[in-house]
């Protein structure tokens, strides 16, 4: 899907020693681009992920550096403008084989025939191992691969067949033969992908060997749940075993958006859906102590919502990310041409039967302002002092796997809306219980597989859509029951991927379901349905499919009741909310669920409302469900000191007096006069003159309420001066 500058931070800092403050690392905001600097795109923050590794790369590294960013370079895996290489250029032999293929014969493509998704194979590795050598030479500092992405509906071109055959030493077999056959296809897409990128890995190693170097290598990728629930099989968890420094994780509108089903009713739940995403991949980069960037894209790939559209999924997204307090990096947007740039037009209002085209017009100046607001404020979301201030039951989990990307084609694809996960984790979350996907592969693979787990006091689990991959993880989750934790199994042993060639039903295994391996590690017989202790802990089996479940107006009803009974077992404690409130340092990020009968969740103070333009005081303010708000709490700072408390701009050179607060601003350069660097600034009291420039604004423009001031004058790439004089 979808990094600018080494900024000064002076304006996020305090200036005193005893008010908290965030701390920042060098590259903690990023974003990508496919075009040199312009200064409708001098985007806030440190580095700038450079996209595409052709010839005019090293161009465009030295455009934005000759500007003062720190410059990444990201390409893409699955698909890019490699025409030299299926075209025999770079080794001599032509590669057109290893395009995606679908049974009937249609080829996948991502945007025509050059540019194709591409069944990967060793001399593929080599040709991006070799362009990505290039981008180290032109100065990049660090590499993030993105998207490796295999269709589980292709896996009939020559080359995917000839991998079959040296993987499984066995003829290739149609994917759509049998689940067996699928099941192994998919195993197969994950292991070439993840090859590919080891390659890549393994040379950039090498390459800073030479020269004295550490290059971080990243992964910019989908979520696990978003994955399977578009078909798509990608290496996800594993790639942290064959070299990838961390990740991005590109959650946005475009697959937060995708309808999932519940109590019956299929729809759009964008904060939910986003929530869960982004849970996913802080789990996997959690469990091994690696980096990880949030992604928030003001818009999405596309073209035909509206801005409305775009703003109000945007800021879902953005809270839900704000909402998982171990990540504080974000990828603020990607391709900020295609919001800012000329072309960026996208229709006025949302397209109906009866206005099928609206006019197509460019970003409205208060959208502008209101994300350049936020950017400076993600670069402030490093705070020591985080908590919730309203939340359900916490320590809750739902355990997944990579192979939930194994089950997604035919010939018995399971639930096209991933029901398997959501039956389990939707009617938690909707009841203000921040439950996290957790990665199986983790639980017996990450850094500290013990002290992972030690993270969750109950967690749910069923082999419905996907299986275990190792029995590793039925000795690590037995060992952490017994330890006092709480599982709760759903799972009525129906999934017809039970049958899939794999471990549980070979070699000393004669399985018919993996669950049955579970039950014994945990002392228990396979039909023993009902509350078990184990340990120290309990077990709760229910024979039920949690995917049929979505489809019942009582399914949810029914998970909350299983999960109450295990909590109360442990003595964990109960608690429903109809909203997730959490306070970041100054910042309050908080969201209102759709949950039946939830009612408004008050704040009580003065607040900033960082999504308004104008940066609007608000008393008091109510969330009410479907709400989405980023406040900020001026009474967390110190109150007679000046201070910054919000901008739509970079802000350098800061100083204060005993009277005068003086910095400059640089912002995206405004078209009109309506696009405004706006200001809140601290006052300990009434302003008396503020400059821009040397040129004083009227008295008349100057807003001071609440010990705040508000100062809004025409943005510019260029930096211009402000002094407050007080």
């Amino acid at each position: 899907m979808r990094l600018p500058a080494a900024l000064l931070l002076s304006a996020v800092l305090p200036l005193t020693a005893h008010a908290a403050q965030a701390t920042a690392s060098p590259d903690d905001l990023i974003f990508q681009t496919n075009q040199g600097w312009s200064p409708r795109v001098h985007i806030e923050a440190q580095m700038v992920m450079v996209y595409g590794i052709d010839a005019s790369m090293p161009q465009r590294i030295a455009s934005w550096r000759d500007h003062g960013y720190r410059v990444a370079v990201m390409t893409g895996v699955a698909w890019g403008p490699y025409g030299d290489y299926l075209r025999g250029d770079f080794d001599g032999r032509e590669h057109w084989n290893e395009t995606q293929q679908e049974k009937s014969g249609k080829l996948i493509l991502h945007s025509g025939r050059e540019v194709p998704y591409i069944s990967p194979s060793e001399p593929y590795g080599r040709y991006l191992s070799q362009g990505v050598r290039r981008a180290l030479d032109a100065g990049a500092e660090a590499i993030y691969l993105e998207e490796p992405e295999f269709w589980a509906r292709a896996g009939w071109s020559d080359a995917f067949k000839k991998e079959w055959q040296s993987y499984y030493h066995e003829p290739w077999q149609a994917p759509d033969s049998s689940p067996d056959a699928q099941y192994r296809a998919s195993k197969l897409k994950y292991f070439l992908y993840r090859r590919a990128l080891a390659q890549v890995f393994d040379s950039v190693k090498q390459w800073g060997q030479q020269h004295g170097k550490s290059i971080p290598c990243y992964v910019a990728t989908h979520s696990l749940i978003n994955y399977a629930q578009w078909q798509i099989v990608s290496p996800e968890s594993s790639l942290l075993q064959v070299g990838a420094d961390g990740y991005i994780a590109q959650v946005w509108t475009g697959t937060a958006r995708e309808p999932n089903i519940y109590q019956g009713v299929r729809k759009e739940r964008t904060f939910e859906t986003a929530f869960l995403e982004y849970g996913a991949l802080q789990n996997i980069a959690r469990s091994s102590g690696k980096r990880i960037w949030y992604l928030n894209d003001p818009i999405e790939d596309n073209p035909n919502h509206s801005w409305t559209d775009y703003k109000r999924n945007w800021e879902s997204t953005l809270v839900a990310s704000l909402l998982q307090p171990h990540v504080s990096s974000y990828e603020i947007l990607p391709w900020p041409d295609r919001i800012f740039g000329p072309k960026g037009l996208r229709p006025s209002t949302e397209p109906t039967a009866a206005n099928p085209k609206p006019e197509r017009v460019a970003i409205s100046p208060a959208y502008e302002t209101e994300l350049q607001t936020v950017f400076h404020a993600l670069g402030q979301m490093n705070q020591p002092d985080t908590h919730w201030k309203s939340a359900g039951t916490e320590g809750l989990g739902v355990l997944v796997s990579d192979t939930m990307m194994f089950q997604r084609a035919q010939p018995q694809p399971s639930d096209p809306a991933l029901g398997s996960f959501y039956g389990l984790a939707l009617p938690l979350l909707m009841r203000g219980m921040p439950v996290e996907p957790v990665q199986i592969e983790s639980t017996y693979e990450g850094k500290d597989p013990a002290a992972f787990l030690r993270n969750y006091r109950l967690l749910l689990l069923t082999y419905e859509g996907q299986k275990p991959p190792s029995p590793r993880f039925h000795q690590a989750i037995a060992t952490w029951v017994k330890a006092g934790g709480a599982l709760v199994v759903v799972d009525d042993d129906k999934d017809p991927y039970n049958r899939a060639h794999d471990w549980w039903n070979s070699g000393q295994y004669h399985l018919a379901a993996p669950r049955e391996d579970l039950f014994r590690q945990l002392g228990l017989l396979p039909a023993a349905q009902g509350l078990h202790h184990v340990g120290r802990g309990v077990v709760l089996y229910a024979a039920k499919s949690p995917a049929a479940l979505t489809h019942d107006e009582t399914g949810a009803d029914t998970v909350r009741q299983l999960t109450h009974q295990a909590a109360d077992a442990i003595h964990l404690p109960w608690h429903e909310t109809g909203s997730l409130v959490l306070e970041r340092g100054p910042f309050v990020i908080a969201a209102g669920l759709d949950a039946s009968g939830s009612t408004p969740h008050p704040l009580y103070g003065t607040f900033v409302n960082l999504f308004d333009p104008h940066l609007a005081i608000v008393e008091n303010p109510a969330i009410k469900p479907g709400d989405r708000a980023l406040l900020l709490n001026p009474k967390f700072f110190p109150q007679d000191k000046p201070r910054i408390l919000a901008a739509s701009a970079k802000i350098t050179n800061l100083s204060a007096s005993a009277n005068q607060i003086a910095f400059s601003t640089a912002s995206i350069e405004g078209r009109t006069a309506k696009d405004l660097t706006a200001l809140r600034l601290l006052l300990p009291k009434s302003p008396s003159k503020v400059t821009v420039d040397g040129q004083p604004l009227p008295q008349d423009a100057l807003r001071y309420a609440d010990g705040m001031l508000l100062v809004e004058f025409p943005a510019h790439a260029a930096a211009q001066k402000v002094v407050v004089t007080f």
